[in-house]
């Protein structure tokens, strides 16, 4: 069993007043990438806006390569985050990336995740030649799927020399299953794995960039998420109870820190 058939990470729709004029989709990767990679996505705008468009990212757990079609050699690449962050993107933009599953990026490229982690770095820095062959072979004005095919081929050709790619440690990805099975309420002390708490530790940093506990954190948020509460349920406290919450203030203080605004803000809004 592999981390994506338990664990779809999801960012927040497009600003409901931006409707209309800014567009989001997600293509899954080649089969043989899956285990690795959750989706390409693109974010653009269908046409100039009258005001710069601020994008919240939420923590999803996972790492991102990205980039500005019009400006294809300034290639991103951004690690976990352990609390939402905000970018203001400007009237016009035509984004596309690659966002890696939990795992996948130190599997695909034998780097710790934790260098990356609450960082932004030109990706240059870290994989040079992926970073010139991207920009070399991407051009503006193509359809989402066109892109697919361009980054299939490039991590299918990384796959293929296994020169980097590294075989996954069976005693974390043991962890993370039972975490994800449990929805991120898993007891870290009675994870079943042979390792030392420190141990576990240790590996965690290196295949998800933070602790057992904080990919725990995360799990449980997307849960929220993917569950998209009613205002109704959050008012008669019974969210935060069944999805493991010992009280409501723990769970509003943890919320805001993954997404930026409270429980009631962030799913009270109607179209």
């Amino acid at each position: 069993m592999i981390i994506r058939d338990l664990f779809s990470p999801s960012q927040p729709s497009i600003n409901y007043e931006s409707k209309g004029f800014v567009s989001y989709e997600e293509i899954a990767p080649d089969h043989l990438l899956q285990e690795y990679i959750y989706c390409y996505w693109r974010l653009r705008t269908i046409r100039k806006l009258d005001h710069d468009f601020t994008y919240r990212v939420v923590s999803d757990g996972c790492v991102d390569i990205l980039l500005e079609l019009s400006k294809p050699e300034d290639i991103y690449i951004t690690g976990f985050s352990s609390n939402y962050l905000q970018y203001s993107l400007g009237h016009e933009f035509d984004y596309v990336g690659v966002r890696f599953l939990p795992t996948g990026f130190p599997l695909l490229f034998n780097l710790p995740a934790s260098e990356l982690t609450n960082n932004f770095f030109s990706l240059g820095e870290i994989l040079p030649d992926l970073s010139k062959d991207i920009a070399n072979t991407i051009s503006p004005n193509k359809h989402l799927y066109e892109y697919k095919e361009t980054f299939d081929r490039h991590f299918m050709s990384g796959l293929s020399k296994n020169d980097l790619v590294v075989e996954p440690d069976p005693r974390v990805m043991k962890a993370m299953i039972e975490i994800l099975k449990s929805g991120g309420n898993k007891d870290i002390n009675a994870l079943d794995t042979g390792l030392s708490g420190r141990q576990l530790r240790r590996r965690f940093q290196f295949y998800f960039g933070d602790s057992p506990k904080t990919f725990s954190q995360v799990v449980r948020f997307q849960n929220i998420l993917k569950a998209k509460p009613s205002l109704e349920s959050l008012k008669q406290n019974r969210i935060f109870y069944d999805l493991g919450y010992y009280d409501q203030a723990h769970f509003i203080k943890e919320f805001k820190n993954f997404y930026g605004v409270t429980p009631s803000k962030a799913f009270g809004r109607t179209d």
